[in-house]
């Protein structure tokens, strides 16, 4: 068992691989997160730097996931960072980051910049990966393409 998974219980596994594109779309429904298209998912999945997910054994369905975009040189975004809810507060969405983070630790060369939009249910969660808010220096900023 990785460092990554430890704690888990022998309940979850990590999987180093993004879920499925119907478990993407229904770890992003059930979790809260913006809903997306088949399309969707299935374009930005194969997009992915790096992804993993959690499956919960009794039922071999995912439960939690995230994906890094980048480049693989020096911009790295973390995303669909998502947990279900009957399964969060049991250390998922911290065992998804870690992997997460250790892979582009691991993987990119030094000095790399790693972002996200920290929605208010995680950041208590990226504070505590050493996350700080970039404002008032930079803010996030956003164009939806209709």
């Amino acid at each position: 068992m990785s460092d990554m998974a430890r704690g888990l219980g022998d309940e979850y596994q990590l999987i180093h691989a993004a879920p499925t594109v119907e478990e993407y779309l229904e770890l992003r429904e059930r979790s809260g997160l913006t809903p997306r298209t088949l399309e969707q998912a299935a374009v930005g999945l194969q997009g992915s730097w790096v992804a993993c997910h959690i499956v919960y054994e009794p039922t071999g369905r995912a439960v939690a996931m995230g994906r890094v975009l980048g480049d693989g040189g020096w911009y790295f975004h973390v995303v669909d960072l998502a947990v279900l809810p009957e399964h969060q507060r049991r250390g998922l969405g911290d065992a998804v980051l870690t992997a997460l983070l250790h892979h582009v630790q691991t993987h990119a060369p030094a000095g790399a910049y790693v972002s996200l939009l920290a929605d208010p249910p995680g950041r208590r969660l990226y504070a505590r990966h050493g996350f700080t808010a970039t404002a008032p220096h930079s803010i996030g900023m956003a164009l939806r393409m209709t």
